[in-house]
């Protein structure tokens, strides 16, 4: 058979083929991937939640709620997180992004069928075990694109779940407020959504390589030349971001770095290697933890690290129990309910954040203690503010600064910490912040929430919570000092006529 001419049919199908071919390959999956973080976060009941479970339709009282009930939820997150994080690699993604959409459906019907205690606490069991696989969503995205997409589809993706989120907060208020549909009706309709989500999973295409159990030989022995080239010239990370917009990357000694091995190839090519193998788990493991090592011996990491993990584990108190301090300050009087308004207000207004420090220039390498000083201490004055003015309205007011300063501030530390990470160590390092943030979570949420330590009531929490972020904000203002202190040490002149080693050998 003779091959096509060049203006042949059978020559344009090929080349309009070879065109669309990539493009399709990661729209298709770009778009499911939309669609599912869209319907997964179309909740129009959580911001009822509390109100529903304190009604009558479960008769349930605050103390089993907030003491009993949701600390379920924190304690199953911490335990299932780790193991999650290793089964989502070592599968490849998506059956455990099908385990979380799963998890959803059996979080709402439990929520729309059960009750009592003991299946409201298998409803929290349950949304744990789809939190914790959250880590998949965001996993997935990387193995359908190539690395030049990684941004883009990302802001995609992300912008997928905030909206979603949105809608859910903005139609549940809607239909409650100008239809006065009952709330059960809106767990039914979350259900629903989370059904559609479900559907959506099972179409994505299977990726053939994930970043630590199915890597190619190849890669592996590029990764490990890199790394030992990065350990001898000493690299050290200053801040910045991968697009160089936002922030101001600065090192000392080799900064300039090439993409690692698994940056390279998309997760999903179909190359073949003949050396591709699996690695074991205990392989796997080790080379975590001299990962892990060599990642928080880096101060600046470390420091965004540490209000990384101080911040979120208050934030999700925060967060988790607000609806039920809104339910005590709430006048018997006031019949209408706004929670909804409230959550859509604070998801754009932190979306927005988010975007907008994008196009601050700012040396978060000179300023960022100094603003994780400022940042943390508005929230403590926001929860101080929720849990001494005791009216609904400031208390709204106050719940959308605390979570807009909260957005605004995570989205610096992420790019502080991603911008000189491979993609296996910006993994890794997530997870270990995620995973130290909810055990600090479990820690608090055991000695003051739960029956079993103090039980305080919601207003008691709340006083707590604010003199944690205070105290967050203390530990930073002490580094700020510190290194301000330190800078002006290096800036003086040394005496004449002394040497660095007069000063390090002085005759005792």
């Amino acid at each position: 058979m003779n091959a096509p001419s060049p203006g042949s049919i059978g020559s344009i199908l090929d080349t309009v083929r070879s065109v669309l071919y990539p493009v399709m390959s990661e729209l298709f999956p770009t778009l499911l991937l939309c669609l599912y973080g869209f319907f997964s976060n179309l909740r129009p009941s959580e911001p009822f939640l509390t109100h529903f479970l304190l009604g009558p339709e479960k008769n349930l009282t605050e103390t089993q709620v907030v003491n009993e009930i949701y600390p379920v939820w924190t304690y199953s997150y911490l335990a299932l997180l780790f193991p999650v994080f290793l089964a989502t690699d070592y599968l490849r993604y998506k059956p455990v992004l099908i385990l979380q959409a799963a998890s959803f459906v059996a979080t709402y019907a439990v929520l729309v069928w059960g009750r009592g205690v003991p299946a409201m606490q298998v409803l929290e069991l349950a949304f744990g075990l789809a939190s914790a696989t959250d880590v998949a969503y965001y996993s997935y995205i990387y193995s359908v694109v190539p690395p030049a997409s990684y941004q883009r589809v990302t802001g995609f993706c992300r912008g997928a779940t905030l909206l979603g989120s949105a809608a859910g907060s903005l139609s549940g208020q809607l239909l409650v407020s100008l239809a006065a549909v009952r709330l059960r009706r809106l767990v039914e309709a979350t259900l629903a959504a989370a059904v559609v989500a479900f559907t959506v999973p099972w179409f994505l295409p299977m990726p053939g390589r994930s970043l630590f159990f199915h890597r190619s030989g190849e890669e592996e022995g590029e990764a490990t030349a890199e790394e030992e080239g990065r350990s001898r010239n000493g690299t050290a990370m200053e801040g910045g971001s991968r697009n160089g917009t936002a922030m101001e990357g600065r090192t000392r000694g080799v900064q300039e770095r090439s993409d690692d091995a698994d940056s390279k190839v998309p997760l999903n090519s179909q190359r073949v290697d003949p050396r591709q193998r699996s690695s074991g788990l205990t392989e796997v493991l080790r080379l975590l933890w001299r990962d892990f090592l060599r990642c928080y011996s880096q101060r600046p990491l470390l420091a965004w690290s540490a209000w990384w993990a101080l911040s979120t584990c208050g934030y999700f108190q925060v967060v988790n129990y607000a609806q039920a301090l809104w339910e005590r300050v709430r006048s018997p009087t006031d019949l209408e309910i706004y929670n909804g308004y409230v959550e859509t207000l604070a998801t754009l207004l932190g979306a927005m954040a988010a975007l907008a420090v994008g196009s601050v220039r700012v040396s978060w390498a000179t300023w960022g203690e100094a603003a994780l000083c400022l940042f943390s201490a508005v929230m403590a004055a926001c929860v101080f503010t929720m849990d001494l003015v005791r009216h609904v309205g400031v208390c709204y007011g106050a719940y959308v600064l605390f979570r807009t300063a909260y957005m605004l501030l995570i989205t610096v530390a992420t790019f502080q910490i991603a911008a000189s990470l491979s993609m296996q160590r910006y993994a890794l390092v997530f997870g270990v912040n995620a995973f130290v943030a909810l055990l600090l979570q479990s820690v608090l949420t055991l000695v003051v929430v739960d029956t079993a330590g103090l039980g305080l009531d919601v207003f008691s929490q709340f006083l707590i919570y604010g003199c944690y972020f205070a105290a967050i904000a203390a530990i930073f203002l002490l580094a700020a000092l510190s290194k301000m202190a330190s800078g002006r040490r290096s800036k003086t002149p040394a005496v004449p006529g002394e040497t660095d080693s007069d000063t390090r050998s002085l005759p005792y």
